[in-house]
Formats: structure tokens, sequence, C-alpha cells
């Protein structure tokens, strides 16, 4: 799990008084030829109107990613709608219990369908009211002639899957065939969980002022994890370190964690999830990361020393104590599953400089706020955790846009930062026909 940095070139050592940046205005195909592995990427690829344009079309058209949780449309009728640059996605689930997606452009002339969430009988079009069935056939278009033919004009569909109560939509033409491969290892690990049948506790956006790959590469390290007091206080901030890593500082914490991870394993055995972990961020299209790891304390939750922050257990889980199942998933999302709750994360690029971040807390259908758990006490860990990585956000996009700034090397701890950016530049090396460096 170490990262193997690349040395430095004589030529272009890391950041020194001496070291010119690198000249803004790099045409996407020239950023990605000199990427160099082991280093946190220029600044234009966190600035450049081209390259957030190629991360719309390639990274987020062209992949599967995370759009809502199933458990945001229980019922026949409702939606979601999603915004993917100029797209919009319309999920919903119809009459058969399953889940579908549009793309939200009537086969008429264009107009929009449907706009945010709700529930609808049929999608009818606001304009000169086309009317589609929830499975995208059309049903019903006035004045038409004889010859008019109603099948040839059912809305145009989009990939989707939902992965045990995850919901991911792909709108290329052909979507990357490994998510099978993928949702055969990580479906079983969340089959206790019952995410399908969970009930939406809350859902907050938060406007990030900074590019979706700094938001996404902030939450894959907890090298900066001192500065979550909420987090750390149940969650062992020692994520992504191996044994060598450790410090004498942190040696007394990671004998905690030891005996703890030990504790959970049998817990993971008696509730019949798989033990394995896997981490293959960047050595397949569908990049993804899962880890099950125990929590400090009382090892039950996202409360101050891990304590529950739900009376009611989700899904069927059968122990308090079932630690925290972390999933990453590429592009765009984060999960965290504990016996009480789950917490579900995307990320939506909005411009070159702006994202938004979503975040969506799942508890049992039959948990009853007020009785079970407290709404301000289950998201305090996350709502606190978020707005200090914003402001952590914040700071790093404004320095990438400093023409001093220059990329620095990750550290042994952030190897899955370069698991991300790995997989991200390989998309757009890939898309440009740009060589890939030794």
């Amino acid at each position: 799990m170490t990262t193997q940095l690349t040395p430095p070139a004589s030529t272009s050592a890391p950041a020194s008084p001496g070291v010119e940046a690198p000249a803004p205005g790099a045409s996407a195909a020239e950023l990605v030829a000199r990427r160099r592995k082991g280093y946190s990427l220029e600044g234009d690829f966190y600035t450049s109107q081209e390259v957030y344009d190629l991360d719309v079309d390639v990274v987020f058209s062209k992949n599967w990613i995370f759009v809502a949780a199933a458990a945001e449309i229980p019922e026949a009728g409702d939606f979601v709608t999603v915004d993917v640059g100029k797209a919009s996605v319309i999920v919903v689930r119809d009459d058969d219990d399953e889940i579908a997606a549009f793309h939200n452009v009537c086969r008429h002339r264009g107009s929009r369908l449907l706009e945010d969430k709700g529930f609808v009988g049929n999608i009818v079009c606001p304009y000169h009211r086309w009317t589609y069935a929830l499975d995208g056939s059309l049903l019903h278009a006035e004045s038409q002639p004889p010859t008019f033919d109603k099948t040839c004009f059912s809305l145009r569909k989009v990939h989707v899957r939902n992965l045990a109560g995850l919901v991911f939509i792909c709108l290329a033409p052909e979507a990357p065939a490994d998510f099978d491969e993928v949702a055969k290892i990580v479906e079983p690990h969340l089959l206790p969980y019952q995410l399908d049948k969970a009930k939406v506790a809350r859902q907050v956006d938060l406007p990030e002022a900074g590019n979706w790959k700094l938001v996404m590469e902030n939450n894959r390290e907890c090298y900066h994890c001192d500065g979550h007091p909420e987090l750390i206080s149940a969650y062992f901030p020692i994520f992504a370190y191996d044994e060598e890593d450790i410090t004498p500082r942190l040696k007394p914490l990671y004998d905690r964690y030891t005996k703890a991870a030990d504790a959970l394993a049998e817990k993971r055995r008696e509730q019949g999830t798989p033990l394995a972990d896997h981490m293959q961020l960047d050595t397949r299209q569908v990049g993804f990361q899962l880890t099950h790891l125990p929590l400090d304390g009382e090892g039950k939750s996202f409360a101050a020393n891990g304590a529950a922050v739900c009376s009611k257990l989700i899904g069927e889980v059968k122990d308090a104590a079932f630690g925290d199942l972390s999933l990453h998933m590429q592009p765009n999302s984060w999960f965290h599953f504990l016996g009480d709750h789950a917490v579900v994360f995307s990320v939506m690029p909005t411009s070159p400089s702006t994202s938004v971040l979503r975040t969506t807390w799942l508890v049992h259908p039959d948990a009853e706020e007020g009785v079970d758990y407290d709404l301000e006490a289950l998201c305090t860990v996350w709502n606190a955790t978020n707005d200090q990585d914003r402001v952590l956000v914040t700071n790093t996009q404004i320095g990438c846009s400093d023409p001093s700034y220059v990329p620095g090397p990750y550290s042994m701890v952030e190897d899955q930062v370069e698991g991300f950016v790995n997989w991200y530049v390989t998309r757009l090396r890939e898309h440009l026909g740009v060589e890939a460096t030794a």
C-alpha cells in the first residue's frame, strides 16, 4: 500500500526556491503526458476549462458514476434527476419495482421533462403534454398523423445498475463491462445492510469552492485527520497506514487498532460476510477499494468514543459493534456502512473550480427520529468533517491556482490518492491517445 515515488529528475527536482512553477496554459494532452507518478497534479488540472470539459465528457460521461441511494426512490413513480455537465438524467423506480434511467429530454422538441426530485404517475412533458410511462415508452402525443408510430419515440435510455441499494448510471453508448465483476465482489459485503429497504434520514448538498478532484483526493487520505476531532474520536486515524508506516508516537494506537480488528474479524465470520478486503483503485476501469475496519472505543458508530447514534441496527446486521465497511468507487463516490446506519457520498463537478458534495444518511426503515435516533446527533460527525474538509479543499484550490504552485510528492500514506489520480490520468490518456511514460 506504500506509494513508490518516481525519483526526482535532475532537471525537475521537488519544490525549492530555485524551481520554477510549470507555465500555465498547457494543453490537456501536454499535462497528461508530463504527469509524474507519485506527485500531485499540476495546477491546470484544477483550473483549466479544457480539462474540466474533458472531465465531464470522458470521466463522468463514459464511466459508471454513483448518483443516488435506491432508498431515495422507494416507491414506483419516485424519481430523482441528475445533472452531468449539460446532460440531465431521470432516475425513476418503475411499476415493476426496478430502477430505470432516461435522458431528461422530451422526444418531441427537447424540453426538459422533470426537475429535482419527486413522484409521478407518468412522465409528462410540461410543454406539449407528451406522456411517457415509467418504462420510458410513449403513451400519448396529441394531434399526430395516423402514420405516427409511438414505439419510435420512447425516452432514450441510460445505463443504470442497482448495486445492493446503490444506484450507478453510465451515459456512454457502451458502459464499462467490468462493473459486473466488481459487483460480484462488492455485493456480498453490502447485503447485510439491506440498503434497498433503508430510510433516508437526511440529505445535505455542500457546495465546494474547489475542483471535484480535490474533494476526492482529500477523502482518499487520513494524513490530515488530526484536523477532524469529531471523526477521530471514533475512527482510528491510521487510514492507509501499513505496519511499517507506524511511528513510535502511533504505536499504542496501532496496538489498540490491531486488537479491535481481530474482534471485528470474528464478528464478520458470524455475520457471514466475506473477510477479504480489496484494493483495485487503478488496475481496472471500474476502480474501487473496499475495507472493513474496526472503530475505536465501543466500536459501534461515529459518535464520541465509538458509541451508537441509532438504537435500531440497520438491515440484518447482528452486532452493533460491526465496525466501518468503507467503499470507494471511482470516480465520484465513497461510502461508510456501520451497524446502526450508513452514509453515502457523491461528488459532482459544476465548474473548473467548484463542485457539490452530496451526503445522505440511511437508517433502518422502522427507525423513528426522536425515538431511535436524534437527527442532529446522527449527522454531527460528517457534517463537521465535511465542513472541515470544505475549508481544506478551498485552500488547496486557491493554492493550486497560485502561479508559484509546484506539484509535490505524496507521502507514504497517500497511496490511495495516487490510486485515484492514476486512474483519472489513465482515462484521459486513453481518450487523448497519449503514450504512458515509464
